[in-house]
């Protein structure tokens, strides 16, 4: 437990946030595209009221509300907390305006780490300053996600990055075998991991194989000329009913020009590279093409597993964390003797262990050193506007063609 590095942590975490919002303009920041989104001013109070109400108002000697307002726009989903603002609703929160915001998250920084610099340090505050900086990077992924599916609204197709892209494949698509057996899964040591993580366990695997890399662009261009998308028999019952409600014919962000594809990127609208990982598909989408190709996804326990044994080899599987989450077949539940946090921090992750599918890696999006083999991202099956994946899975004794 090292408070100063608790407080570097803290700061370059902090500054990130602002770094990923510099070139947007207010009106950027004010907008929701969807209600699974949220816009980018949202996300930068959001972060500011996990420090205020969950470290401050706790620990900081007479403790006085920023605005008490805020309390309820930016609540989340922490029912224990209070009233929420509808999560529907947070584009029509025109005030507090930005600079508001912004001198919000200055205040709340310089009262943090005024916290953090007080000796010695309660143990049960510097994890939960700890969270909180965990917290904001999920955030940070977020903010990059919901403002591409924002611009993707707007008919200037507008850049935000070019230097956030996947990086293309080197090799042919291979398999690697695995033995299976009794593994230990869940996290393993003393560093940070969220309750979801845990507690560590064991879990009997049949011998598996997974393939070397992601599915590309063109390998599920491939899918939808061969008429996958109008073809009940390779879709969950759930998923084609999805697909016809949805109307959807291909993935989340292509645009069909001609007898090309192009792609609405971060950095724009350009034509789909066939190398890239196909990206922002559902579970729905990944399973039909899994069950085209004759393969199928594999569970989240085959891809720990598999992750833990690449960290100790130099060949084998690539793509693992930097360029899309990958869908597993695994149902988000809860590990065998997990129990959740008391208090408010407890809403965290548990009371979300329903109708979600767990997703591995992570993405051009995720920051730097946020993700781990043990890391469990969820989502519905539905969701697609998250940078998601394919990577596929065989039965060990089932040959592929």
């Amino acid at each position: 437990m090292n408070p100063a590095l608790l407080a570097k942590s803290y700061r370059r975490v902090r500054e990130h946030t602002l770094a990923l919002v510099a070139t947007l303009t207010a009106e950027d920041c004010c907008v929701q595209s969807m209600s699974d989104a949220s816009p980018a001013k949202w996300h930068l109070g959001h972060t500011s009221w996990f420090f205020e109400t969950f470290v401050l108002e706790r620990w900081e000697a007479g403790f006085t509300p920023f605005d008490a307002t805020f309390r309820v726009l930016f609540n989340s989903y922490y029912n224990a907390v209070g009233d929420k603002h509808p999560r529907p609703q947070r584009g029509l929160l025109t005030r507090p305006g930005l600079e508001v915001v912004l001198t919000y998250r200055a205040n709340i920084d310089q009262r943090v780490l005024a916290l953090l610099a007080k000796r010695p340090l309660d143990t049960e505050l510097f994890k939960l300053v700890e969270l909180g900086v965990q917290h904001e990077q999920q955030h940070q992924e977020l903010l990059v996600t919901d403002i591409k599916h924002l611009f993707s609204c707007s008919p200037l197709l507008p850049r935000y990055s070019e230097e956030l892209q996947c990086e293309p494949p080197i090799e042919d698509l291979s398999w690697k075998d695995f033995a299976g057996g009794l593994v230990d899964i869940g996290h393993d040591g003393d560093d940070f991991c969220f309750d979801n993580e845990l507690p560590r366990h064991q879990v009997f695997l049949q011998p598996y194989r997974l393939a070397s890399r992601l599915v590309t662009n063109a390998e599920f261009a491939e899918f939808i000329s061969a008429g996958g998308y109008g073809d009940p028999k390779h879709w969950l019952a759930e998923g084609w009913d999805w697909r016809v409600a949805q109307q959807r014919e291909h993935p989340l962000y292509w645009h069909c020009a001609g007898a090309q594809w192009q792609e609405f990127t971060l950095g724009g609208l350009l034509p789909a590279d066939p190398h890239r990982p196909v990206t922002h598909v559902s579970y729905y989408e990944a399973d039909a093409y899994a069950r085209w190709i004759n393969a199928r996804l594999p569970t989240e326990f085959e891809w720990e597993h598999a992750a833990v044994k690449e960290s100790h080899s130099r060949a084998g599987l690539i793509q693992l964390s930097d360029s899309t989450w990958q869908w597993t077949s695994s149902s988000y539940a809860a590990y065998p003797g997990f129990r959740v946090r008391p208090g408010a921090v407890g809403e965290y992750n548990g009371k979300f262990m329903v109708n979600q599918y767990v997703l591995r890696g992570g993405s051009i999006a995720t920051p730097a050193g946020h993700s781990r083999a043990t890391y469990r991202n969820f989502f519905p099956a539905g969701a697609c506007w998250q940078f998601t994946g394919i990577r596929l899975a065989l039965d060990a004794r089932v040959p592929w063609d």
